[in-house]
């Protein structure tokens, strides 16, 4: 809202002067909008009695494009582009959600290897993932560069050389720093490494990019990327092989649809991020809709899969085959359940007065 001043002028509200101090489209703000937002389309969802997938799928490319903010991104991708990239995307599209319903979409794991496991943990969780067919594998590295070798060297043993390997440092690394670490593990194939460096530094990222492609590994981010500018700008440098969108990180679902039409109009796979609290039962309505609507490939494509905290949703994601089952249940699969949001609750839910009780004695 606004009002008006003693001299007849408008005055930006008290949230517009917000918005400009801890925003603009990123931070607290964004993630606020995104909370919004994404409850929002879980109620349109619900309300057209379709999981948001179906939801998407089965709308109008006119009106999906009226949900995208396609301001500061239009000297990438326009919305007369984006609706050819969609009416493109009709094409074959029945046939790819059934293909969908039947066997789902790719996942890797990243259960396995985090930093910190013991070799004993990493072999029971790799033969346990192997046992249960798992593919795709994904290691932690960069806190030390002898003991990332050791548990490699272990892992790429124990899936063999056929199975797929990434690798993920989290941030850990200069770039020069970046290029001479991942060259020494090179030799364990890994399809790429993820958030090499700092992930505002979309320079350091291209510089990294463009050493390792000899190597044969490509550069994986986009989990920390505040908005679709930076990814349309790690796009235009071509700073990254894979792209990894996050259902909460970004504007909703509105700007995780712009970031899904430019990396079809650059031809980058999306690799979504889903390794937090809720995150794989957002994602994978995403990265349904985008293989039946807009990428209709599968080539070098597979969403992130942990195993944890499932349990505290009505909704949780289905895994057969390592491979993410397309929900049926209307919604965006964010409902918990009320009895882990009262355990939870700040400060008289049962989990928080045992933190609170422990930290007072």
């Amino acid at each position: 809202m606004r009002k008006m001043g003693s001299k007849g002028m408008e005055l930006p509200s008290l949230w517009e002067k917000a918005r400009k101090l801890i925003g603009p489209e990123k931070g607290v703000v964004h993630l606020a909008t995104a909370a919004v937002l994404n409850a929002v389309w879980d109620l349109w969802a619900k309300q057209e009695g379709k999981p948001l997938w179906k939801l998407l799928v089965d709308m109008d490319p006119r009106m999906l494009l009226s949900c995208i903010d396609f301001r500061y991104i239009t000297d990438v991708l326009t919305e007369e582009e984006a609706y050819g990239i969609l009416q493109k995307g009709q094409i074959g599209k029945k046939e790819r959600e059934r293909q969908m319903l039947m066997h789902g979409y790719p996942a890797y794991t990243t259960s396995c290897a985090w930093l910190g496991y013991s070799d004993d943990t990493l072999k029971q969780l790799c033969t346990e993932a192997l046992q249960d067919g798992w593919t795709r594998f994904k290691v932690k590295v960069g806190a030390d560069l002898q003991d990332d070798i050791r548990r490699c060297r272990l892992i790429r043993n124990m899936i063999g050389p056929e199975k797929t390997l990434m690798m993920d440092a989290n941030q850990r690394w200069d770039v020069p720093e970046a290029i001479e670490w991942m060259s020494k593990l090179a030799e364990f194939k890994p399809l790429w490494i993820e958030e090499p460096t700092s992930p505002d530094d979309i320079l350091g990222h291209a510089t990294i990019s463009k050493a390792l492609v000899p190597l044969g590994i490509g550069v994986a981010t986009g989990e920390q990327c505040h908005n679709r500018v930076i990814f349309k700008q790690l796009l235009q440098a071509k700073a990254l092989q894979f792209l990894q969108i996050d259902s909460c990180r970004l504007g909703s679902v509105n700007e995780n649809l712009s970031v899904l039409l430019m990396a079809k109009k650059f031809e980058i796979p999306v690799c979504p991020h889903a390794g937090g609290v809720g995150l794989c039962e957002l994602v994978q309505h995403l990265i349904i809709f985008d293989f039946i609507s807009v990428s209709a490939s599968l080539k070098n494509r597979m969403c992130e899969y942990v195993d944890h905290l499932h349990e505290h949703f009505r909704y949780p994601v289905t895994i057969k085959k390592a491979s993410y089952m397309p929900p049926k249940d209307a919604g965006y699969s964010t409902e918990m359940k009320e009895e882990s949001v009262k355990k939870h609750q700040y400060p008289d839910g049962e989990v928080w007065k045992k933190l609170l009780a422990a930290q007072n004695n």
